[in-house]
């Protein structure tokens, strides 16, 4: 931190947030990996970047965040693809097999399909017997055997086409904001740069789905109405 390498202090923190996993430190792991992908992806490392990702998604699913699990991991998954390094995909796809226990059967099976695939060469031992487990948890939920565009379509993001899609795209959008923001709309309007107010509208006339993601409304009190 002294020298200013931001890179070699990404590193350091993801392994910091590795430890404090194996520790039980899970709202510090949280914090320090996602420190460390944000200070890697600014630096163009994006097979660091997956990394940091996913040990940043182990810890949100240790503290119950199920929902930013599963975004966070989609999102591992996407920048190692684009990186070309499978191998980290993979991993990231075994990973949400692993961690999250209410994925829908298709997202389970893509993401088992995925990783046995981009983790077909692997010499560990290790990611062997992990994709032997993931074949247990996958056997109640498989139906017919995915193509390979179908697997990969479900675990990466889908375009988007105008005019049909833009409420899909909108719904997304609010949707990781809540997520990231623990529900507090007044944090998720920053992060989407809209109102209170106009967020707080959308969401209940056009979103009305979302409103368990959101905090409760608190009635205003009769002085602050008066006011």
């Amino acid at each position: 931190m002294r020298f200013k390498d931001c890179t070699r202090t990404a590193q350091i923190d993801s392994s910091r947030a590795e430890l404090l996993i194996a520790e039980g430190r899970f709202k510090e792991a949280e914090a320090v990996a996602r420190r460390a992908a944000t200070q890697l992806e600014k630096a163009g490392h994006k097979c660091w970047v997956a990394d940091a990702l996913i040990l940043q998604a182990i810890a949100l699913a240790r503290l119950g965040k199920e929902a930013r699990t599963q975004v966070t991991l989609q999102r591992a998954i996407e920048v190692a693809h684009e990186a070309d390094a499978l191998n980290k995909a993979g991993l990231a796809a075994l990973t949400m097999i692993e961690e999250l226990d209410r994925l829908s059967p298709e997202t389970l099976q893509a993401a088992y399909q995925q990783a046995r695939e981009w983790l077909a060469d692997s010499q560990s031992l290790d990611v062997l017997l992990r994709l032997n487990a993931a074949a247990g948890k996958l056997a109640a939920s498989v139906r017919r055997e995915l193509s390979r565009d179908e697997a990969v379509d479900i675990l990466l993001t889908k375009p988007y086409d105008l005019d049909q899609k833009l409420k899909e795209y909108e719904h997304d959008l609010i949707k990781q904001a809540l997520i990231q923001s623990d529900g507090k709309v007044s944090h998720a309007a920053k992060l989407l740069r809209k109102s209170y107010q106009g967020l707080g509208k959308m969401i209940e006339t056009k979103h009305p789905d979302l409103i368990p993601l959101r905090t409760p409304v608190r009635p205003r009190s009769r002085k602050t109405r008066k006011k």
